[in-house]
């Protein structure tokens, strides 16, 4: 989506490798087994700044949002475990913490 909103999908078509799973997209780029990538933030952030190397945060207009949410399921609404994770996601300790990894909520 990004490399057609900036116009330039078709120029470096036949050079994309995909990954499996994000994970391996990033394997792709610390081996040097591909010379960029699109990584998630939390795999090259630390305490707010990219931990090595060089990075490009893409403009938000460039691409749709990418959302990740957390629920709890019905068959836990009783388990107080679940709850605490839940409410701890919520705390303003964890949203520093995903904050310092390049994510705003």
């Amino acid at each position: 989506e990004t490399l057609n909103n900036l116009g330039i999908y078709d120029d470096v078509a036949n050079k994309i490798v995909m990954g499996e799973n994000i994970a391996q997209a990033y394997q792709f780029v610390a081996t040097h087994n591909a010379q960029l990538g699109f990584v998630a933030l939390s795999q090259v952030m630390k305490q707010g700044k990219l931990s090595s190397g060089s990075g490009w945060i893409v403009p938000k207009d460039l691409y749709s949002p990418i959302r990740q949410d957390a629920v709890l399921l019905k068959k836990a609404e009783h388990n107080d475990a679940a709850k605490a994770l839940l409410d701890y996601l919520k705390s303003e300790k964890a949203l520093a913490i995903i904050e310092s990894y390049g994510y705003s909520h």
